[in-house]
């Protein structure tokens, strides 16, 4: 399934699925784990299916006898898991009107959690809260046939999609269950988990281990080959996601329920090949009187515990993440922006930590990447083998991401993926690796290469179909007038002054585009071009579909039987089919071949324009290569802004159009939450009446 049609259907079931909650009164937090429930039902099932099929056609058959019957190690055998009959998804969807559906849902999930002990007290069986409508509705849902032929990775999508909405609607408050992808993401491509143990001791609902598990097939690798994943997690809702979110994607994991402060549940201090988490910031009330605290290995640096004097438990965390580790092992995790620069015993620990040699990489995130607060971050990285490496021990990577973010929400940002290949661009050169800097320039201007040459052929489809709609829409207007001399301000609506400099437009960028191959001059060429015609000629077909509409209201010509004859709707049917795959659809992640043509050019564009060698160097505003001496002279600080330095050049890249549609989508939140202020007032306003 292609991204476009996978980000549809995610939507689509998501609307759905949301609007039953609207009906049903239930909360957020009420209805996502049903609901979650149901996507692992339909994806176990899906796959239990498919191994019955394929283990049928391969049992021996007895004379007598006939075929044996299929056994839970058969299909345990084939990574399937085995469902008893009546937890089969088709057994449920063809249960009876008179049923008790919420009870059947219920039995299903036990059955699952009887069968394998890994599950036991895991999956929902609260389905009673849903009337049977409802859950009739959802199972509906839930069995298009387009999700009863899709496999594992796609369950495993929608699973995360669902937990990424859930989160920005509040399905838990504070949002912990859920740490946004970009953010995992960027951790895992730059602590790179590629083997031995992978460790995540607030792991919520296992995102980290579920983009490493995408990280290694990527490079060739299977998870259950080269990594065992081991998980913490405080709350009892958040572990139990885990083990399904794990399970949804084909992961085996051990996950444990403990509160990290005063349990380690797996032993692993120094045992970790990789470290990565997104820690509640800033906890207050650890008990650090407790023996397990005072005492706690996990908080050696030195030869001896620290203890933080403040309640503030960031540095509990950071000393963590560092002591897991192996001697060669990295670290990647979340921490509040104000733990890089805070002071006393905190500044102290962290001068220790830079002292090691460890601290490989710090990265500042803008604001508004979490949905359930609005601060900025920062992502630490540890690298415990560059310790022993005298080259390396002494130099840290100091990178400033907070202006680079796509505006998703009025209130939500991300990065693209483009922007996140960058950031690893830059880590992989800091760390004298070129090959991926190399790779997915090449990529960028491939794919920018690739869209101009589609270009070639659609524009000349347009402009053919253009000047066919305008010779049909002429003739008929200029026979019209002489019946109708009222009509001549439709002859003279079709005589678009523009219509000349637009074909001209066309032209060139056709015959550039025919030309077009990854060579990052001949692309700029191009690029500019592209920029160029996209708003004459969306301006240019929108003037010629106003003239026709309005003319056809204006003079009733759907009633005449010459302009029927002409079955101009078709043509302009086609007409605007060919625009929106140059131009894109407004609101929707299609951006058309024209921006999408550009877009790739200039991603290649600022990172050569940064490193215009292939190799890393210091970038005024975005990176800079510390020695312990310059961390020490900021008072031990490891915020990348101290150090950065502001860009006071002219940024040749900032795209104004996509700083409007930024500003749109802020208004469009801001609209939303006017409309919903003025009804709370107006309702609490009838209450004062009553």
């Amino acid at each position: 399934m292609q991204g476009k049609q996978l980000r549809k259907l995610e939507a689509e079931l998501w609307r759905a699925a949301d609007q039953l909650r609207a009906n049903s009164k239930l909360t957020a937090s009420e209805y996502s784990m049903p609901v979650l429930g149901l996507i692992f039902l339909r994806h176990a099932y899906n796959r239990f299916k498919k191994v019955k099929t394929e283990l049928e056609k391969t049992l021996p058959s007895h004379p007598q006898r006939g075929k044996r019957a299929l056994t839970k190690k058969d299909f345990e055998e084939q990574n399937s898991m085995f469902l008893p009959e009546k937890a089969q998804f088709d057994y449920l969807v063809a249960l009876p009107e008179s049923a008790d559906t919420g009870e059947a849902i219920d039995n299903a999930m036990k059955l699952i959690e009887d069968e394998y002990e890994n599950l036991k007290g895991v999956l929902p069986k609260n389905f009673s809260i849903f009337s049977k409508d409802l859950l009739r509705e959802l199972l509906r849902i839930f069995n298009k046939e387009v999700l009863q032929k899709a496999e594992g990775d796609l369950f495993g999508k929608i699973y995360e999609y669902f937990l990424n909405k859930f989160a920005m609607t509040g399905a838990q408050e504070g949002g912990e269950f859920f740490t946004p992808m970009s953010l995992v993401q960027t951790i895992v491509n730059v602590i790179e988990p590629d083997h031995g143990i992978v460790f995540d001791p607030a792991c919520g609902s296992a995102g980290m281990f579920v983009q490493t598990g995408y990280f290694m097939e990527s490079i060739g690798l299977k998870p259950a080959e080269k990594v065992t994943f081991y998980g913490q997690e405080k709350a009892d809702l958040n572990t139990k996601l885990a083990k399904m979110n794990m399970t949804v994607h084909g992961l085996e994991g051990n996950i444990k329920e403990g509160n990290t402060f005063y349990e380690d549940k797996h032993n692993l201090v120094g045992g970790a090949d990789f470290v990565m988490a997104n820690p509640p910031f800033n906890v207050d009330g650890v008990d650090k009187a407790k023996d397990a605290v005072k005492k706690d290995l996990r908080l050696v640096l030195d030869g001896k515990v620290n203890l933080p004097k403040n309640d503030n438990a960031n540095y509990l965390w950071i000393q963590y993440f560092y002591n897991y580790l192996k001697p060669t092992g990295r670290a990647g995790f979340v921490m509040a922006s104000s733990a890089s620069d805070a002071g006393h015993s905190e500044k102290d620990i962290r001068e220790k930590l830079v002292k090691t040699g460890a601290v490989d990489v710090m990265m500042a995130i803008g604001n508004n990447f979490f949905y359930t607060r609005s601060l900025p971050c920062t992502l630490w990285f540890f690298d415990r083998a560059k310790e022993t490496d005298k080259k390396k021990s002494d130099k840290t990577l100091m990178l400033d991401a907070r202006k680079i973010y796509r505006k998703v929400t009025s209130k939500v940002n991300d990065f693209s993926p483009e922007q996140l290949q960058n950031l690893i661009c830059i880590v992989n050169l800091y760390r004298g690796n070129r090959k991926i800097f190399e790779n997915t320039i090449h990529l960028y201007l491939k794919q920018s290469a690739s869209r101009a040459k589609d270009i070639a052929k659609t524009t000349v489809e347009l402009q053919t179909q253009l000047q066919k709609v305008f010779k049909t829409a002429s003739d008929f207007a200029s026979k019209y007038v002489k019946e109708n001399k009222a009509a001549n301000a439709f002859v003279e609506a079709l005589k678009i002054e523009e219509t000349a400099q637009v074909y001209q437009q066309q032209n060139k960028l056709i015959a550039e585009a025919k030309k077009a191959k990854a060579d990052i001059d001949i692309l700029e060429s191009i690029a500019h071009l592209c920029k160029a015609l996209r708003k004459p000629q969306d301006k240019l077909i929108k003037q010629l579909l106003d003239a026709i509409n309005t003319a056809a209201k204006e003079y009733q010509l759907n009633k005449n039987k010459d302009w029927k004859d002409l079955k101009l709707k078709e043509q302009l049917d086609q007409l605007k089919t060919l625009q929106q795959e140059l131009s894109g659809n407004p609101g929707e992640e299609d951006l058309g071949l024209l921006h999408e043509t550009e877009y790739f050019y200039k991603q290649a564009h600022w990172l050569t324009s940064r490193f215009p060698d292939g190799v890393y160097a210091d970038v005024e505003g975005l990176c800079k290569v510390v020695t312990q001496k310059e961390i020490e002279a900021k008072d031990w600080s490891l915020s990348p802004g101290r150090y950065v330095g502001v860009d006071t050049a002219t940024d040749d890249d900032f795209d104004y159009e996509e700083r409007l549609n930024e500003i749109h989508i802020e208004l469009e939140g801001l609209n939303e939450e006017a409309i919903a202020l003025a009804k709370s007032i107006t309702e609490n306003y009838k209450t004062i009446l009553i």
